[in-house]
């Protein structure tokens, strides 16, 4: 596994490999995260984000680190 800078400090991280995506729907998510001036990677793991701590505010998931 390798690591990856946060705000605060080194995380470890994993791969994450998607399939069954529609063409159209990668290729739009693509133009997204471009005009964002994101890479995909990261506006992906900005919606991930977003969504978990939606769930831990709802009390759906446990309060993160």
């Amino acid at each position: 596994m390798a690591t990856r800078k946060g705000k605060e400090k080194e995380e470890e991280t994993t791969a994450l490999n998607l399939r069954g995506i529609p063409v159209n729907t990668y290729y739009r998510f693509k133009m997204a995260a471009a005009a964002e001036h994101m890479s995909v990677k990261d506006l992906l793991l900005e919606l991930i984000e977003e969504k978990i701590q939606e769930l831990e505010k709802k009390g759906l998931l446990p309060k993160g680190k």
